[in-house]
């Protein structure tokens, strides 16, 4: 998915933790081969070489995570949205080129997103893209659903004390060696390396964070993040940091999306509807300024405790 994974978990023999891991990994690479744009020969990918011409029939898991998105599009209002992929592409590349898109280009790619062009049959298992050009781009949700995917499966091997870390969509069981949480630094915003003192102690949930400090496109002094709002085709200018604590890593990983398009007030509303706790670190006047839900403050570390 373009992303490091990191795996941790307590295991009381080495052997078997190592044999554990390497199942995990494997499972990680076949989820990875549904959903990965970056990998040619995935199942989106052929999804996408379909678009305008047959519908295709999906997996199991592709049908999961597809219904899983459908939910994420309605409840956000259009602000994540996996068919943004003509869009994705066109601003990837910009990046890589830094070379700016024009608008017509832009307008162009736009006219092909909208999840409500998508024809699915749950019951068939098949999904079409009537419009050639449409692309799926699960980024966003994926990596968020594979760590809990991960979590779950080793929840049912046996090991209840995990965390799976997938490029920053993490999602954990219970906390280690009798341990108040496993500890979730959170990034200022703006800033790559720079985190806030205090770190979150968390044990059975998800934690995802969205900001737009490693990927953007600046012109004329403003720049334009790698998450892209659907309704304008362009990459959002808030200066902010998006970090979400929500039930399931798909839930929170799409959240962290949606809440980095959606105006602050709109963010915190649909962060609980979804059961959700939401921060916000925002650079205003030059100075940071920090907004949250108020069921965030019990996830902060306690002074003094391990």
């Amino acid at each position: 998915m373009g992303s490091p994974f990191n795996l941790i978990f307590v295991a009381n023999d080495s052997s078997k933790a190592r044999l554990i891991a390497n199942d995990c990994f494997k499972l990680i690479d076949s989820l990875a081969q549904i959903f990965s744009d970056y990998d040619t020969t995935s199942e989106v990918n052929k999804i996408n070489a379909n678009a305008g011409l047959r519908p295709s029939k999906m997996s199991p898991a592709m049908l999961d995570l597809v219904l899983k998105s459908k939910e994420a599009y309605l409840k956000s209002e259009g602000s994540y949205d996996i068919t943004i992929g003509p869009l994705s592409l066109l601003w990837r590349k910009a990046r890589k080129t830094k070379t700016f898109p024009v608008d017509s280009a832009i307008q162009n790619r736009k006219s092909l997103v909208g999840f409500k062009l998508l024809k699915i049959e749950k019951e068939k298992g098949t999904i079409y893209l009537p419009k050639k050009g449409m692309r799926l781009d699960f980024g966003g949700i994926a990596k968020g659903y594979i760590a809990q995917w991960i979590i779950n499966h080793l929840r049912d091997i046996g090991i209840q004390e995990a965390l799976a870390d997938a490029g920053g969509d993490i999602s954990m069981s219970g906390a280690p060696l009798d341990s108040k949480g496993w500890l979730v630094g959170v990034n200022l915003p703006e800033t790559t390396d720079d985190l806030l003192d205090q770190k979150l102690a968390l044990s059975n949930i998800s934690v995802a964070t969205s900001g737009d400090a490693y990927q953007y496109i600046e012109k004329n002094g403003v720049k334009y993040s790698h998450i892209i709002n659907p309704k304008t085709g362009y990459g959002v200018i808030w200066l902010r940091n998006v970090t979400v604590i929500a039930p399931t890593g798909a839930t929170a990983d799409w959240l962290a999306t949606a809440c980095s398009i959606l105006p602050l007030m709109e963010a915190k509303k649909i962060a609980l509807e979804n059961h959700a706790q939401l921060l916000m670190g925002t650079i205003e006047l030059g100075k940071i300024k920090f907004y949250s839900t108020l069921g965030f403050e019990k996830y902060w570390k306690p002074i003094n405790t391990n």
